[in-house]
């Protein structure tokens, strides 16, 4: 699946007070409750290089962001806009470049190539950059955090049990400490919910 889709109209999703409710409700099946909107934020400016087929500089000019569960979305205020996959995102962070604050993702689609590669040539990777421009630079934060609370719901599947087994295989041979909670340490809400992850416990309300 391509790194960005484009969208004309919004996935569906709650806000976490109905997610509480629903839940609350206790409903036939968990796995039919809508994602939750982790953040929303007005008045955002995108860039993504290289440019999307489809999408004009009016479309990336002004707009809202989404930050779900399920997927990260772009609306502009032309009624287009776009969404992006979690496990595309192979990086993202806050950037304080001189050309101003923004919220930097490196979005990446895995390519097979053709049968008759070499072993060294069994993918090739097809990425695009994403910068998110919030009006308000107070926002970058909240919108950093909520990216990362919803990435770490999206592991990669293939790679989540060999990079467990080597992160318990090495820790003691790099020398890392590991977080017992002890010293008044405090787990952000990203923490909590990669942690809640980890102990399987990924449906734990908060």
């Amino acid at each position: 699946m391509a790194p960005v889709t484009l969208i004309t109209a919004l996935p569906t999703f709650i806000t976490p007070e109905e997610h509480r409710n629903a839940v609350a409700s206790t409903p036939a099946s968990f796995s039919d409750i809508p994602p939750v909107l982790r953040h929303k934020e007005e008045s955002v400016s995108v860039t993504l290089d290289p440019p999307v087929p489809g999408l004009t500089a009016e479309d990336y000019a002004s707009g809202t962001l989404y930050v779900i569960e399920s997927v990260l979305v772009f609306m502009s205020t032309t009624g287009r806009g776009f969404q992006v996959e979690y496990p595309s995102i192979t990086l993202h962070a806050i950037s304080r470049a001189e050309s101003g604050p923004s919220i930097y993702c490196q979005l990446d689609e895995i390519i097979a190539a053709e049968e008759d590669a070499g072993p060294e040539e069994d993918f090739a990777s097809n990425m695009k950059e994403l910068s998110i421009v919030p009006a308000n630079a107070s926002a970058l934060e909240p919108i950093f955090e909520s990216l990362s609370l919803c990435a770490s719901l999206h592991p990669d599947p293939a790679s989540l049990s060999d990079d467990m087994e080597d992160a318990f295989l090495d820790a003691d041979e790099a020398g890392l400490e590991i977080f017992d909670g002890d010293e008044n340490e405090e787990f952000s809400e990203v923490g909590r919910v990669r942690s809640d992850f980890i102990s399987n416990n990924r449906y734990a309300p908060y």
